[in-house]
């Protein structure tokens, strides 16, 4: 009789689990709300050399008295089952400074990412100049590790990678968002990305909020306007750009390619 009442007990718990699992909701359709925070400090500091130093430090010390240690910008990420569009907001009264053109205190990509065909569409403002980058994604190896932390309300999972050869990537995703995507260029992990973090790079994308909107597959539209170029053709065009521009140069392309 009492083995009896176990198993009785047992199946109802088994029910509820059952039950609770059958109400549990995954959104495929929304926006998601990202910040981006550069450390400029670091940033700049970054761009002193020996050769450069006598007028670098002078403009990093007065940069410093002046203006505040992190850059913070929004963006938007709207997504689908099967693509993605992520699109910087215009930041208010900008004000001008030694480093208002460097590519890491700006957002110059619009990214359309289309899930199914791993292809994806950037539109490129770069110096007032806008290029329209179409290709196939970057194929990230990704190695997903035990780490969790909350991001937006989501328990996501850490995944590190490296990029471009040298960028070492950290990210966080969720898989209660079943969408392969991410801010900028970041996708290829089971689930949507919340938040990037590029250590090296002193720069990250965290989301502050998921919203669940039904019929944005038909609102995402890649972007149009720019000079068509492919990946290799684009980074040809702006190494040329940078390229007597020393150690500020090289550290203002790695932005640029993201």
């Amino acid at each position: 009789m009492k083995l009896k009442y176990i198993l009785i007990a047992t199946l109802g718990i088994l029910i509820g689990f059952k039950t609770s699992a059958q109400f549990v909701h995954f959104p495929s359709e929304g926006v998601i709300e990202f910040e981006k925070r550069v450390n400029m400090f670091a940033v700049f500091k970054r761009a002193i050399t020996k050769e450069n130093e006598t007028y670098m430090q002078m403009a990093f010390d007065q940069y410093k008295k002046t203006q505040p240690q992190f850059k913070v910008m929004k963006s938007t990420l709207t997504f689908s089952a099967a693509t993605t569009l992520y699109t910087p907001q215009q930041e208010q009264n900008q004000a001008q400074n030694f480093m208002s053109f460097h590519p890491a205190a700006n957002q110059p990509n619009t990214t359309y990412t289309d899930l199914n065909t791993r292809t994806f569409v950037t539109q490129k403002n770069i110096f007032d100049q806008n290029f329209l980058v179409k290709d196939s994604v970057r194929n990230i190896k990704w190695k997903i590790t035990d780490e969790t932390r909350e991001i937006a309300g989501y328990q996501c999972r850490r995944a590190n990678a490296l990029i471009m050869d040298s960028i070492y990537v950290v990210a966080f995703y969720t898989d209660k968002i079943p969408v392969s995507g991410g801010p900028e260029s970041f996708t290829g992990l089971p689930g949507m990305i919340l938040g990037v973090a590029l250590p090296h790079e002193n720069i990250t994308w965290f989301a502050t909020s998921v919203t669940e909107k039904s019929g944005q597959a038909a609102a995402i539209k890649p972007p149009t306007k720019g000079k068509p170029q492919t990946n290799a053709e684009f980074k040809k065009t702006v190494e040329g750009s940078m390229k007597n521009w020393g150690a500020l140069g090289k550290e203002a392309l790695k932005p640029v390619l993201l």
